[in-house]
């Protein structure tokens, strides 16, 4: 028609789009890495940072690989398919002090398994996840903490309209091994938790976790509260304006027997 005959037109006369190279640049770690695919993010990736303690900053990081992932994409179901590998560290940097020390650093390798959603309706569903879990601040003699727990986390999510979202996931656990490092840690750490989280998508979301011993009552609660900071800024970049909140005992493995109460802002990458 007349009217399509100018954008025909431009069409013919328009470049060509670049070729692609024939040989991938150096920084495409995808080349060789066959397993890409299987890795993904744990818990939140984060930077945080609240003046006034021996501990101001607290930066996490945390991803886990299928171990299956490979047959699970090729369509070969099995129950292996829920068999992670996961790693979580989390530093504690006493920003303010002489030469800016890390305070301590915990690091935390777990395997698990999680199993296959079963839908209880048309807004829940419902999983379960088991793993074992090391944890432990690298460090010797009297600063010296580790131990080793088994967990299983039975998982609730439900949708609550539009892209609104809830999750509900107690969990329980118990010691295995050596716990000479951290005797009473059971006294300050107890044996359940329950993580709870609410939010949007691509809105505001409120993520809490607990730990607690009804026979001592000792525990802890956390909370993290998120926002994305592209709406906020009308675009990129793609981080979280992050906000998290700490009261109790044990934020970190060296400090597992003293009460404190913490308040940082930063960004997070994952929440």
């Amino acid at each position: 028609s007349p009217d399509s005959a100018p954008q025909v037109a431009a069409a013919a006369v328009a470049s060509p789009p670049p070729p692609v190279p024939a040989t991938p640049p150096p920084s495409d770690r995808t080349v060789g890495n066959a397993f890409l695919a299987n890795l993904s993010a744990n818990e939140p990736i984060y930077a945080v940072y609240g003046p006034g303690t021996n501990d101001e900053a607290r930066i996490q990081l945390s991803f886990r690989y299928q171990l299956f992932g490979s047959r699970a994409r090729e369509g070969g179901k099995s129950l292996g398919d829920g068999l992670y590998f996961a790693y979580t560290q989390r530093m504690f940097w006493d920003v303010g002090a002489k030469s800016s020390p890390f305070r301590n650093i915990d690091f935390q390798p777990e395997v698990f398994y999680v199993t296959p959603p079963k839908a209880l309706s048309d807004a829940a569903t419902l999983s379960a996840q088991i793993g074992v879990r090391h944890e432990s601040n690298g460090r010797d003699g009297d600063f010296s903490r580790s131990l080793n727990t088994v967990y299983i986390a039975p998982m609730a999510a439900f949708s609550l309209g539009g892209d609104l979202r809830l999750t509900v996931a107690p969990r329980a656990w118990f010691y295995a091994g050596d716990l000479s490092d951290n005797p009473d840690i059971r006294r300050y750490r107890g044996n359940t938790g329950l993580f709870v989280e609410i939010g949007e998508e691509n809105g505001l979301r409120l993520s809490t976790s607990s730990r607690f011993n009804l026979g001592s009552g000792k525990g802890a609660i956390s909370a993290d509260l998120s926002y994305p900071l592209r709406r906020l800024l009308g675009g990129g970049p793609d981080f979280y304006l992050f906000a998290q909140s700490f009261i109790g005992y044990g934020e970190n493995l060296l400090d597992y027997n003293k009460r404190v109460s913490r308040l940082r802002l930063g960004v997070a990458l994952v929440r």
